[in-house]
């Protein structure tokens, strides 16, 4: 089922979703499913299952040289969202990339999706490789996420890549795209950025779940700015807990967001990370309330594999 569908089935009912990241390759897709149980009594309608990118490592030849190789450390998203869908019977959103694929790798990945009867993709543009200060799509990829939006729209009026269509059955994607509450880091102003959003919605997306917050009211003001611009459709929060002290250094430099000060004074005055991570949970649970009253569709939350602390918070709420 869409997640538009899963939305208007609620009926104004807040629903809980969450993302995952694959199990690093080599792992097992256990450690993955053991993070999912604890969560499946909060009746997620979809689970999101991040991409990878490609990134370089360096293989030591000997001599001193170096040989640099291209891999992917976390394969599989596909795959981890047909076995998640076959074990759950939840619906699951592959994150699909501009960076790294091609237009060609692309329609691939969504046709498998198709074939799967996975109904919703996430269309990302995705981070600058390691080690490069900009991002650059591979020879033959897609720029931007509004023409990755654009390639899996066209998909769903069954145009295929180079005017070839192979068959009269044609895929039907619900599109997520990402949005950016304090805008994206390389957008020059919040109108601008809110700008491209329109594009995304205008080339096919059919709802938006927003980077992470910590101020709720920059939400609030992001759905009223994205209205005023002309973006009708379904915004949702993306919500994570704070869990250790790193990330009141590493969260602002990744992401470039804020964080309110009575959030970092209580994290400093934490003596350990357990502490810390308690502050989160209820700093979250704080936050999704507010969300929920404020009649949020959906309250997603970015798990990063563990799921202990999205427990904590969901037990208050679902």
């Amino acid at each position: 089922m869409k997640v538009t569908d899963h939305i208007k089935k609620a009926n104004g009912k807040t629903l809980f979703s969450f993302e995952i990241i694959p199990p690093k390759k080599g792992n097992s897709i256990q450690e993955l499913y053991n993070n999912i149980d604890p969560l499946m009594e909060f009746k997620p309608p979809f689970i999101d299952v991040t991409t990878s990118r490609e990134e370089y490592v360096y293989i030591n030849k000997g001599d001193g040289l170096l040989d640099r190789k291209i891999t992917r450390m976390r394969p599989g998203t596909v795959g981890i969202c047909a076995a998640i869908k076959h074990k759950y019977n939840v619906d699951t959103i592959p994150h699909v990339l501009c960076g790294g694929f091609t237009k060609e790798e692309t329609e691939y990945v969504l046709v498998d999706c198709h074939y799967l009867g996975i109904d919703n993709v996430m269309a990302l543009r995705g981070d600058a490789m390691k080690g490069e200060q900009y991002f650059e799509p591979v020879a033959g990829g897609n720029n931007y996420a509004c023409d990755l939006v654009k390639q899996m729209s066209d998909l769903n009026r069954g145009k295929y890549l180079h005017d070839v269509i192979e068959s009269d059955n044609k895929t039907d994607f619900c599109i997520g795209v990402a949005g950016y509450p304090e805008k994206h880091l390389e957008a020059p102003s919040i109108n601008t950025d809110l700008k491209r959003l329109k594009e995304k919605v205008d080339a096919g997306a059919d709802y938006v779940v927003t980077q992470m917050f910590f101020d709720n009211q920059k939400y609030f003001e992001f759905v009223e700015l994205a209205k005023q611009a002309g973006i009708n459709v379904p915004i949702i929060p993306g919500i994570k807990p704070i869990a250790v002290k790193r990330h009141l250094q590493l969260l602002p430099q990744v992401f470039k967001i804020d964080i309110p000060e009575d959030l970092i004074n209580a994290v400093e005055a934490c003596k350990d990370n357990k502490a810390v991570r308690q502050v989160g949970v209820e700093w979250a649970i704080k936050q999704s309330k507010e969300l929920r009253d404020f009649g949020v569709p959906v309250l997603h939350y970015y798990s990063m594999g563990k799921s202990d602390n999205i427990k904590a918070i969901a037990s208050q709420l679902f």
